[in-house]
């Protein structure tokens, strides 16, 4: 458990003013020193993280953000626009408030109107003089009763865990990579080619995460090199319930596969498991649309060097040039840099996104069909670009 990946993770962020107790809070949350403690107003510059194991809620990922009452001048500026893009990966939001209330009330409207559920918090209970009367103004203005703390002696913690619980979004951990494509006691074949993109000794973290779920769903595992894929299939018994590869060899797996195979791939089920495939495939059809003047914008969740053969950088834009001629302009962005307008762009291609949370690739999506620009996906993009998008499944 506490190697979850940090985008399996729930995420729960805590927002304030300057010097409000967040770090505090996060510390007595997680039992450790995880975040700078000072009396100086803006010590906390970047958002903080701490990953941990909370019962019942299981692994969990706590925020701790800048204060977003920083107004002085450029420096003061970033580290609010920081703290709004964490607002994009909440999945709870702890909100701390403090005695003139006029920001607190207008962050727990923006919250609501990302649809990220709110628990506001009144800390530093030990130091305040009337408590019950702030709690009752609080409850006026928001609509809701905070959960009244102390941090720094260690009070109303366990209120918080409870009231998260009870927050906690319906749905959550409820997405699974494989959907309803297979069943206990299915045979399921992974081709994994081994390039410059899994370097030696280990494999990439869909794929880990992938067979990890397939066992657990009681399935029949194999594994294979595209190069092994025939022998493979030559020595099963009968021809596997649902082959899963790699996106780059689509082609040459169809061509190999037996009829009575589903094909897919590792990229097409993460856009299913971490955003919306229906939104992905229907994005898809703006690349028969594109031109020589077209502008596509091609966003990775890692922030690796690029490789040789990198599938964002280098493969996918030639495929794309290949198809509409080499005007084609293409921009990349990387980790958490994602245009605010996106007007100026075509079509939107994003990786499987499996190093973000669920919530951040909906956002992502959100934010593309708020400006009417179609969005899709690599795996889904190499298999409309190479003619069998309509012959392979997608997660449901």
């Amino acid at each position: 458990m506490n190697h979850t990946p940090h985008s399996n993770r729930l995420h729960i962020a805590i927002f304030g003013r300057r010097n409000s107790g967040k770090s505090s809070l996060v510390n007595a949350l997680t039992g450790q020193d995880t975040a700078l403690v000072s009396a100086t107003p803006g010590t906390t510059t970047d958002p903080v993280t701490k990953a941990m194991e909370v019962y019942p809620l299981g692994s969990c990922l706590f925020i701790d953000t800048p204060g977003f009452d920083d107004d002085e001048g450029e420096l003061g500026e970033m580290r609010v626009e920081r703290t709004l893009k964490t607002v994009e990966k909440a999945d709870v939001a702890l909100l701390l408030y403090e005695e003139d209330g006029t920001l607190e009330k207008q962050w727990m409207d923006l919250l609501a109107e990302q649809g990220i559920p709110v628990i506001p918090i009144l800390n530093k209970a030990d130091s305040r003089r009337d408590v019950a009367s702030l709690v009752l103004r609080i409850e006026r203005e928001c609509g809701r009763t905070p959960v009244v703390v102390s941090a720094k002696e260690g009070i109303g913690i366990q209120d918080i865990f409870d009231a998260i619980l009870e927050k906690l979004p319906e749905d959550f951990g409820e997405q699974t990579i494989t959907g309803g494509l297979v069943a206990e006691g299915d045979v399921v074949l992974l081709v994994m080619p081994q390039d410059i993109q899994a370097p030696k000794g280990r494999l990439i973290l869909p794929q880990v995460q992938t067979i990890r779920e397939l066992l657990d769903k009681k399935c029949l595992v194999m594994s294979c090199t595209t190069d092994k894929l025939q022998a493979s299939l030559q020595a099963l018994v009968r021809p596997p319930k649902l082959i899963i590869t790699d996106s780059q060899v689509f082609p040459v797996v169809y061509r190999q596969k037996p009829a009575e195979s589903s094909l897919t791939s590792f990229s097409v089920l993460f856009a299913g498991y971490k955003g919306n495939i229906h939104d992905f495939v229907e994005g898809a059809a703006a690349i028969h649309c594109l031109t020589a003047q077209s502008r596509v914008l091609i966003a990775e969740a890692c922030t690796h060097a690029p490789l040789a053969e990198d599938i964002g950088k280098v493969k996918i834009p030639r495929l794309l040039r290949k198809r509409v001629g080499g005007g084609l302009q293409i921009d990349f962005v990387s980790g958490s840099d994602f245009p605010k307008d996106l007007s100026r762009y075509d079509l939107i291609i994003h990786c499987g996104a499996c190093m973000f949370n669920r919530k951040y690739v909906l956002n992502r999506i959100a934010h593309a069909r708020a400006q009417h620009i179609p969005i899709t996906n690599y795996g889904v993009v190499i298999a409309s670009l190479t003619g069998i998008l309509d012959k392979i499944v997608i997660h449901r």
